[in-house]
């Protein structure tokens, strides 16, 4: 008399079943792969994690036969996805334009970013902003915190330089002689990506003392999530932080160092959003082969303990 497990497996339907349900399960989690290693953002991640738990309660309602909750939480589960999709608009138009190019295999590796150091990029930019607020010389910097900002939240995108940055060539740019001295210069990383850059102005309420520069500042971390920006007043010379949509003014040098450095490390400790793809493989193969261990030996424990 055979086990009940090998009756299972001569059912072709049954067989049939499961290997459907153990490839849909696999794509899920394939899909998941790719829009987490896309994000990389522990704040977003979060969000992400939200949105496939209401997938789960839905699809267990709805299997359970709960269906004025499976109702509720398929409703919200398809709002859930608009809101998300408004939200990481720049985080899926970059998977759908790989998508679009074949370039599958780059989805499931991370973007190397190189995030700016205490003791070589902030320390230029810090020196630059000191001269500039010590000659009153206005100036507007926009520095990358994560992912790359979309040039579609720009007004104007300005001229591309990609120039290694230094505090001689920030100083020069924001001189009254040059023509992109009027607009933003954007850094990623430890380059100068553009310069000329027009930046949103915020539709808040401001101080008479905030000119044009304060306003663009902080209309673009409104808008935009993963940036900084740095303001020397021109009239003034006073140095200003903005982020998320405020304004941290005024600062000396000193304590400008100190913020951009705490920024700045937060984002070089972010937690790891999807290991490599082969130790994920490896992890999901064993935990897979050590379930179905466990499977395949209860039959037979089962039929000892009746002996």
């Amino acid at each position: 008399m055979g086990y009940p497990w090998t009756q299972w497996l001569h059912n072709p339907g049954w067989t049939r079943s499961l290997l459907l349900q153990l490839v849909d399960v696999g794509l899920v989690l394939a899909l998941t792969y790719i829009v987490l290693v896309i994000i990389g953002e522990r704040r977003t991640l979060w969000m992400v994690r939200g949105f496939l738990v209401l997938m789960l309660a839905s699809t267990i309602s709805s299997r359970i036969g709960l269906t004025l909750l499976s109702f509720v939480l398929s409703n919200l589960v398809i709002g859930s996805a608009v809101a998300m999709a408004v939200i990481l608009q720049s985080e899926f138009r970059r998977f759908l334009e790989q998508l679009g190019r074949g370039e599958v295999i780059q989805l499931f590796q991370p973007s190397q970013r190189v995030i700016p150091k205490a003791g070589s990029v902030i320390d230029e930019i810090v020196e630059a902003v000191k001269e500039l607020s010590q000659r009153r010389t206005g100036a507007l910097l926009l520095l990358e915190t994560n992912q790359p900002i979309d040039e579609r939240d720009f007004s104007v995108p300005g001229v591309r330089l990609n120039a290694e940055i230094s505090k001689e060539l920030l100083q020069t740019i924001f001189q009254t002689t040059t023509l992109l001295h009027d607009g933003a210069v954007l850094i990623r990383g430890s380059r100068v990506m553009a310069a000329g850059v027009i930046l949103p102005l915020s539709e808040r309420t401001a101080s008479r003392q905030l000119g044009t520069r304060h306003r663009a500042a902080m209309g673009i971390t409104e808008r935009v999530e993963n940036c900084l920006c740095i303001v020397v007043s021109e009239e003034t010379g006073s140095i200003s932080l903005a982020e998320r949509g405020g304004l941290n003014r005024p600062l000396t040098s000193s304590k400008l160092k100190e913020l951009l450095e705490a920024r700045f490390s937060q984002s070089v400790d972010r937690e790891t959003v999807a290991p490599d793809l082969r130790t994920l493989s490896r992890q999901l193969l064993s935990q897979g082969l050590a379930l179905l261990s466990r499977f395949l030996r209860l039959p037979a424990s089962a039929s000892r303990e009746k002996k």
